[in-house]
C-alpha cells in the first residue's frame, strides 16, 4: 500500500507566483498517488482531482501551527514534504519528534542558502540529532553546505519547473512586443535597476513597450527601498509603461511572455546559485532574458545563447543589451524555444517526486 505524502506549503495563499506552480508541478507527476496539501486558511486554488487538500495555515500563527502539524503526523503513517523550507523547519522538527526522526519520513526543499559561522554550527548540531531527515536542494553550493554540516541524506535534486499545458507550445513566429520584468517587486530582484532603465527610456524619448510586474512577494507588503522605488515609477510617467500592480493569475502571468524580452537584473549576492522561476518560464514561453553574468540566470542564458549576459545593471549598458536582443530577437528568441524545450526536461517535477516516494 502507498504511503500518504504530505506536502507542506503554509506560505501557499492562492494560484499567483512560483508557490502554486511548484506545488502544483509535484501534483501531476505524482498521478494517482496519494498526497494531502497543507496550505493557506484563506486560499482559493485548484489542484490535480484526487489530491487532498487542507486550508489550515494562518499566517500570524503559522510557525506555531507548524510544529503542531509536524508534532502531529510524525506520529502518524505517512511521509512529510516541506516544499519551502529553512533552519526554522529542521528547528520545529527536532522539537516536534520524541528521539530521531527515520530516514524516509521526513524531506525538506531548501531552494537557497546563505552561509555563516554561526548558521553552519547550528546546522551541524541539528544534523547530529536529526540525521535521517533527507534535504533535497535544486543547486550544488546548497547541496554541499547541508552535506557538510552533516545531514547524509543530501540530494540534488531539480527545482521542478511549471510543465507546459497541453497544447501550449511558444509561438516561433511571435514578434518582439515588450520589455517585461515579471513577478513580484523586490529590491534583490533588481527593481531599483528596472525603474532607473525606465527613467532612461523616458529620458531619451524612447519607444519601447515596457510591461512591470509591480505586485509584492507575499501579503501586500513592501521594502522601504521598493517603496520609493514605485514613487519614483510613477513620477516619471513613460507614455509606453503598462502596469499590473495585482498578482496574476497563471493564465494571465504566462501570457506575459509572449513575444517579450525578460528583464532580470537580479543581485548577484542573492542569485549566484539561486534558481529562478521566472527563468525557467520565460526560457518555456520562448522569451529571450536580458540578466546579470555570476548569477544562475546568466549561466543558463549563455549555455543556449538566448539573450544577453552584462556585466552592470547601469540602465545604459541595460538599454544597449536590450537594442541588440530587439535588433536579432527571431534567433534569440529562437534559442530560447530551445532551451525552454531542454529544460522542461532537466527540471521535470517527476525528479523530485521520485526522490519522495522511493
Amino acid at each position: 500500500m502507498q504511503e500518504m505524502l504530505h506536502i507542506i506549503e503554509p506560505t501557499l495563499e492562492g494560484e499567483a507566483g512560483h508557490c502554486y506552480s511548484f506545488v502544483t508541478s509535484l501534483c501531476q507527476a505524482a498521478g494517482t498517488y496519494p498526497l494531502t496539501v497543507w496550505y493557506g486558511n484563506r486560499a482559493v486554488i485548484s489542484l490535480p482531482p484526487g489530491v487532498c487538500t487542507r486550508r489550515f495555515f494562518f499566517r500570524t500563527f503559522r510557525r506555531l501551527q507548524a510544529f503542531w502539524l509536524y508534532h502531529t503526523l510524525l506520529r502518524q503513517p505517512g511521509r512529510l514534504f516541506i516544499s519551502t523550507a529553512g533552519r526554522t523547519d529542521l528547528i520545529l522538527l527536532n522539537l516536534a519528534c520524541r528521539g530521531e526522526i527515520p530516514p524516509h519520513k521526513v524531506f525538506l526543499y531548501i531552494h537557497w542558502f546563505r552561509p555563516s559561522p554561526g548558521k553552519r554550527r547550528q546546522l551541524e548540531k541539528l544534523a547530529e540529532r536529526q540525521p535521517g531527515i533527507t534535504v533535497l536542494t535544486p543547486t550544488a553550493s546548497v547541496f554541499e553546505e547541508f552535506r557538510a554540516a552533516g545531514f547524509a541524506h543530501t540530494r540534488l535534486v531539480p527545482y521542478p519547473i511549471t510543465p507546459l499545458a497541453p497544447g501550449e507550445v511558444p509561438a516561433e513566429h511571435q514578434a518582439f512586443r515588450r520589455l517585461l520584468f515579471a513577478g513580484a517587486a523586490r529590491r534583490d530582484k533588481g527593481f531599483s535597476a528596472v525603474v532607473d532603465f525606465v527613467a532612461l527610456l523616458a529620458q531619451t524619448r524612447q519607444h519601447i513597450p515596457v510591461s512591470l510586474q509591480t505586485s509584492s512577494a507575499h501579503y501586500a507588503k513592501f521594502d522601504d527601498t521598493t517603496m520609493q522605488d514605485l514613487a519614483r515609477l510613477e513620477a516619471i510617467a513613460y507614455p509606453n509603461l503598462e502596469r499590473y500592480a495585482e498578482t496574476l493569475h497563471q493564465a494571465e502571468y504566462r501570457r506575459l511572455f509572449s513575444g517579450a524580452i525578460c528583464l532580470q537584473l537580479y543581485s548577484r549576492q542573492d542569485f549566484a546559485d539561486r534558481i529562478s522561476g521566472v527563468t525557467l518560464d520565460a526560457l518555456s514561453a520562448g522569451s529571450p532574458v536580458v540578466t546579470l553574468s555570476g548569477t544562475w540566470m546568466g549561466r543558463v542564458v549563455a549555455e543556449f545563447d538566448a539573450g544577453a549576459v552584462i556585466e552592470s545593471s547601469a540602465p545604459e549598458v541595460v538599454l544597449t543589451a536590450v537594442q541588440r536582443v530587439m535588433e536579432r530577437y527571431e534567433y534569440y528568441r529562437d534559442n530560447a524555444i530551445v532551451a525552454g524545450r531542454e529544460l522542461q526536461k532537466r527540471n521535470s517535477a517527476e525528479y523530485l517526486f521520485r526522490e519522495l516516494t522511493v
